[in-house]
């Protein structure tokens, strides 16, 4: 799919692109539709991980990766999405809804090293301003997360500073901890 950046769409139009779930994902944002760059090996550790971990340390939350959240007018494809079970809607046969018409607890980017980083931070603000409770945006070349909270201003974790969790997730993580997945042992 190639599309002006110019090219001015409605939501409506946006969600009814027929290639709109091709691979890296597109996102929807003031009227236009911007696909992120397409994730590199740091990245896809990272996100593999902390989906893991996540998962493993909360019996009330999910993560899910690249689910599209569609909401306040923007539909985007965060990196990870932490929702409350309770939270994801289900059909008539109990199975979940395709769309997701909420925007996540908290909401991970990864910042790719083509990234526009402000797009990311901006998309992470849209998500706290419309009910998420925390954002973060992990930079793999800084080896830091840029933490967000409703209300709070940023703040930048490195090293040995313990990471900022959502309440119901028991996980305590630092930065240089989450960092270290990155490092591989040749066997």
């Amino acid at each position: 799919m190639t599309l002006s950046p110019l090219q001015v769409l409605t939501l409506e139009n946006f969600l009814s692109l027929p290639a709109l779930e091709e691979s890296p994902a597109w996102e929807f944002i003031d009227g236009a539709a911007i696909q992120k760059p397409m994730p590199k090996t740091r990245h896809s550790i990272l996100q593999k991980r902390l989906l893991s971990e996540i998962d493993a340390h909360s019996k009330d939350y999910t993560a899910l990766p690249e689910l599209r959240c569609t909401f306040g007018g923007r539909s985007i494809v965060p990196d990870i999405a932490v929702v409350e079970w309770n939270r994801i809607p289900v059909n008539s046969a109990g199975e979940p809804e395709d769309n997701f018409m909420q925007p996540p607890d908290w909401t991970i980017e990864i910042l790719s090293p083509d990234q526009n980083a402000t797009r990311v931070i901006d998309n992470i603000l849209h998500c706290l301003r419309h009910g998420s409770r925390l954002g973060w945006m992990l930079d793999p070349d800084d080896y830091s997360v840029l933490s967000f909270m409703p209300q709070q201003e940023p703040d930048v974790y490195r090293v040995d500073r313990q990471l900022p969790v959502i309440e119901g997730v028991d996980l305590n993580l630092t930065t240089q901890q989450l960092f270290s997945w990155l490092k591989i042992a040749r066997r």
